[in-house]
């Protein structure tokens, strides 16, 4: 995780960062010790003015919150913080527009997409105008929770259209912009029962996770398998979507916990399958 500030990148898992421990926690799927561990850091640096390590820090607890599929009480960390990321970043400097693009994400797993995909479409333009090299990052991140948003809206041909766009963007960005990218893109796909082309797209997220490292793997969990398994139901291969949905809840539910929305959606299909 590389948190942004104006004179430079700010790096929260840097020896000497007051956030090092928890972001390690968090890499390592403790979630529980890393939210703790961030809130320990935000309430010791809340009464210092103008304090760059406190809005990170409960920036870093609500991420950590989510991941345990607390996404009400992260939603409310990220509203704590955003008043603090204004003051001591900017309203416009990308660390706040990634800050915002985060909170907006999140409100997808309280059903709340049309607020989310406004939210990422207002984020995304304003990164563009950013001339800071950080800020196209923050755009692409903010278009992906777009797509995910309008595919969950039932807008899938827009979402379709956007997510190949922003792919041709992201030529050149990490890996992981490529990999939940076309996982949004099969959803879109298999939103428009355009299942074999959706299972072409699983296929290929699924390469490009197994070429990452473990750390960032970790927060795909299930995502894959969970995308393979809508498109081969689709397709009418019955049991082997079985399969594949029955091992992304299991994953979902060792690395996410079963309150997670992912983990949800993944026993919702599941149970679907069975029926």
């Amino acid at each position: 995780m590389r948190i942004f500030r104006p004179r430079g990148p700010l790096d929260v898992s840097s020896v000497g960062s007051p956030l090092a421990q928890a972001v390690a926690m968090h890499r390592a799927g403790r979630h529980a010790d890393a939210e703790r561990e961030a809130r320990a850091v935000a309430a010791s640096r809340s009464r210092r003015r103008n304090d760059t390590w406190a809005p990170v820090a409960l920036h870093v607890a609500a991420i950590a919150a989510g991941a345990q599929g607390r996404h009400a009480e992260a939603v409310a960390l990220h509203d704590e913080a955003l008043p603090h990321f204004a003051r001591a970043f900017g309203d416009g400097h990308p660390q706040t527009l990634k800050a915002r693009s985060d909170r907006a994400q999140v409100l997808t797993s309280l059903g709340r997409y049309a607020e989310c995909e406004t939210e990422c479409a207002a984020v995304a333009s304003a990164a563009a105008r950013r001339p800071e090299p950080e800020a196209a990052h923050v755009a692409l991140a903010a278009r992906n929770g777009q797509v995910f948003a309008l595919t969950a809206l039932g807008r899938h041909p827009e979402a379709e259209a956007l997510a190949r766009e922003v792919l041709a963007a992201a030529r050149g960005m990490p890996e992981r912009f490529s990999l939940v990218l076309r996982l949004n893109l099969a959803r879109s796909l298999n939103g428009q029962a355009r299942h074999e082309e959706a299972l072409a797209e699983a296929e290929h997220a699924l390469r490009l996770h197994r070429g990452l490292p473990a750390a960032e793997q970790r927060p795909e969990a299930g995502a894959v398998d969970l995308a393979t398994a809508t498109a081969l139901l689709g397709v009418g291969r019955r049991d082997e979507a079985r399969v594949r949905a029955v091992a992304a809840h299991d994953a979902c539910l060792a690395v996410l916990g079963p309150d997670h929305r992912r983990t949800e959606e993944a026993r919702e299909l599941v149970d679907r399958i069975g029926a």
